[in-house]
């Protein structure tokens, strides 16, 4: 069964402007089935994964694009990075939109030579596994969520409500599409070969992991420490390895799509402000799985709901931008005083606060903290609390309680 994505409509749009289309995201996502779904029976199709295909690219990559004429899907581009600079020549000759639709599992040497060879000639779109309205096939989320009271009328009025139960099965399978349409039905089976798939491929193309064991480990802290501040000391120590190798391997996890790092905002004028970055994993499925939440209700229930439910909520609404072929302007807030904001948009030269809760009933007391950004001399737009509430609920005149269901 085929879930339509939202990145259906960038594809096509951006196809009718670029000459070449590159999707990025971590494996099994459904880049290459969203393309295969938007082809024309004109396109060929090719997989670097191929191992008689990848050397042929990489030894004479001229014969190989002359074997394989445009329009063109080239799957795992990050193979043959040697193809990049004559795919320029052929763009620069020809000069057509759509010609090349190329897909890639990781951002190191595959975006050095992008930005190298095809800059102004290529549209880059990230896709993660599916939002929470893309399993649900609901067409009224599928553009970037940002509070507006206006823009969210719309949304509330189609809402599908979705309890603590449902949030929380959802958030404990995951959202690669496989596990989501029944393609396979064993949750911790998937998630075992996703890993072990990991490391013996992306891992040993990204660098030189001397052991899998310790880099297994060095995940799984990762994953413990989801939706929390970064501290490289602790994460090294605790998976037994020198802080510049935890450096390295966090990049590593950040180049194969694992972890986003969300930024603290901070200006020039406030150097009360914490200027560490924020650890999230970007499936809540795979880092339930690293921590051996059995299931959804011991999730729930357990030292880390709070956490995986923020991790949550950040993974649906960058979803909701990157989707849309659009990146969001996010960061977090928090000082020396430890007064915290778990997000802040900025948007047409506007801080808008973002809270998360996990919990069904709203808290004025929730938003105290919306004050802080007073002192920061940028203008503030009206906030927003996403938690588990079942409808809009206004805090204060600013600021208004919306469920989940929203993003």
């Amino acid at each position: 069964m085929y879930y339509s994505r939202t990145m259906e409509a960038t594809v096509r749009k951006a196809s009718t402007q670029f000459p070449v289309i590159l999707i990025t995201g971590p494996r099994q996502v459904g880049k290459t089935t969203l393309l295969q779904k938007l082809k024309d029976e004109k396109f060929n199709y090719i997989t670097l994964d191929d191992p008689i295909l990848r050397n042929l690219a990489k030894d004479d990559p001229a014969l190989f694009l002359e074997k394989f004429e445009w329009p063109l899907i080239i799957d795992e581009i990050q193979y043959a990075p040697e193809l990049l600079s004559l795919i320029k020549i052929n763009v620069d000759k020809h000069r057509k939109p759509g010609m090349y639709w190329l897909t890639g599992s990781q951002q190191f040497q595959l975006m050095k030579g992008i930005t190298e060879s095809l800059a102004g000639r290529v549209a880059i779109l990230n896709l993660l596994g599916f939002s929470s309205s893309e399993k649900l096939q609901r067409k009224t989320n599928d553009k970037p969520f940002l509070y507006n009271k206006a823009l969210l009328t719309k949304r509330e009025s189609n809402l599908q409500k979705r309890n603590l139960k449902e949030v929380y099965h959802s958030i404990w399978l995951g959202s690669y599409p496989t596990l989501i349409n029944g393609t396979v039905t064993d949750r911790d089976l998937f998630y075992s070969s996703y890993l072990q798939t990991y490391l013996q491929r992306d891992i040993k193309d990204l660098t030189q992991v001397g052991n899998e064991l310790s880099f297994l480990r060095f995940l799984k802290a990762c994953a413990a420490r989801t939706a929390q501040m970064l501290n490289l000391s602790e994460l090294a120590r605790d998976a037994d390895i020198s802080v510049n190798t935890a450096k390295s391997w966090l990049s590593i996890l950040q180049g194969s799509y694992q972890i986003f790092l969300l930024q603290p905002y901070h200006t020039n004028i406030s150097k009360r402000l914490v200027k560490r970055p924020k650890l999230y994993f970007l499936d809540t499925g795979l880092c339930s799985y690293l921590n051996d939440w059995s299931s959804p209700q011991t999730l729930e229930s357990g030292a880390m709901s709070g956490a995986i439910f923020e991790t949550h909520v950040v993974n649906e609404i960058l979803k909701s931008w990157w989707h849309n072929g659009r990146q969001p302007r996010i960061y977090y807030y928090r000082d020396k005083d430890c007064k915290e904001i778990d997000l802040l948009f900025y948007q047409d030269q506007k801080l808008i606060p973002v809270e998360i809760k996990k919990s069904a009933t709203p808290k004025k007391g929730w938003v105290n903290n919306f004050n802080t950004l007073n002192r920061l001399n940028t203008e503030i737009g009206d906030g927003c609390v996403i938690c588990l509430c079942q409808q809009s609920i206004p805090l204060t005149e600013n600021v208004t309680a919306i469920p989940i269901s929203m993003i």
